[in-house]
């Protein structure tokens, strides 16, 4: 699994300049957007909150996700379909454990790098007043998993590209505007909200939100960490019954 690991960290190495500037650039075009440019116009913030201190936990919450979808989707088909990664690395002495666990690694990577430089951006901005807010940390790994895993899984599962744009439209869009992190889901219909509470996202939103403002998660915060564990189980579950078909022959 290290190997397959170092495989994608030597391939990140040649590559990360393409990805630095938007890393940096979108969280201040984001808070800059958002959290200063409407938050102007929420008088009162949300529940006493200032609207910049409350969408921001949110905002890192959706960047985890965006970073693992950005690595579970085009990349593992590709890595089937067009450059055949995966099939060059299962002829090598590696189980589909060791291929799947490796770029699953990678992708934690990528999340865990989106999630700090989107904290150090929050720091400057002054929205960051407890050290608490260091569990938005593991907090945005477990939710990017819980998404990345099952994503992978359908990624590992379909045969043009067409299909990871039907998933974007109708899925991870509605899942991004839905899930609490530009207001609260309690203005949406109920049919919605029990969408939301559906959804992964929502509960590493919740979850960002109590770390950031320093307020204590209690029982429902240990029921988004177990949901979203469910999340990963299965989604891990499925990503490797669709490697081994793949690749087992």
């Amino acid at each position: 699994m290290t190997h397959v690991l170092e495989y994608h960290l030597v391939h990140y190495r040649r590559t990360w300049r393409s990805s630095a500037l938007s890393m940096l650039v979108m969280p201040l075009l984001t808070m800059l957007g958002f959290g200063v440019g409407v938050g102007a116009y929420v008088t009162g913030g949300v529940d006493g909150v200032p609207y910049l201190d409350w969408i921001v936990p949110g905002l890192i919450a959706s960047t985890a996700v965006q970073a693992a979808l950005g690595e579970a989707t085009w990349p593992v088909l590709s890595y089937f379909k067009w450059l055949k990664v995966y099939f060059a690395q299962a002829a090598a002495p590696l189980r589909v454990a060791d291929i799947l666990g490796g770029h699953v690694l990678f992708m934690l990577f990528r999340i865990l790098l989106s999630t700090v430089v989107f904290l150090v951006v929050a720091v400057l901005f002054g929205v960051v007043h407890s050290w608490w807010a260091l569990l938005v940390v593991p907090i945005s790994l477990l939710v990017g998993l819980a998404v990345a895993a099952p994503t992978v899984a359908y990624s590992a599962s379909i045969t043009i590209d067409s299909f990871l744009a039907i998933l974007m439209r109708f899925a991870v869009l509605p899942m991004s505007l839905f899930s609490g992190v530009f207001f609260p889901i309690e203005s949406l219909p109920t049919l919605l909200r029990w969408v939301a509470w559906a959804l992964p996202l929502w509960h590493g939103v919740d979850l960002s939100r109590d770390a950031m403002l320093g307020l204590a998660p209690g029982l429902p915060g240990l029921g988004h960490v177990l949901y979203l564990l469910a999340w990963c189980a299965l989604g891990s579950w499925l990503a490797h019954d669709r490697f081994r078909r793949q690749l087992v022959i």
